[in-house]
């Protein structure tokens, strides 16, 4: 897997979207294997800005993710979006 940049809620959630998708898991199953309900699951791949952090280290170590934090690119944001 390429590294894959986010800027916001939004490409985040894309990003777990495509990523859970991926490794076959609906938002139901990925809920049920971090324990949470499917709907914390969709507001997480919405992109809604009140989620825990825990929620979302949660989802990251169930899709066998990591975050990594980095000083920002010069890439507009216009280009990254144009990724989703």
């Amino acid at each position: 897997m390429t590294d894959q940049i986010a800027r916001s809620e939004k490409q985040l959630g894309a990003i777990l979207r495509r990523e859970r998708k991926q490794a076959g898991l609906t938002q139901g199953s990925l809920g049920d294997h971090i324990r949470l309900r499917q709907g914390t699951v969709s507001r997480l791949e919405a992109g809604e800005p009140a989620i825990q952090l825990r929620t979302l280290m949660a989802a990251l170590s169930a899709l066998e993710l990591e975050l990594v934090v980095r000083p920002r690119s010069k890439v507009s944001a216009a280009d990254i979006e144009g990724l989703f």
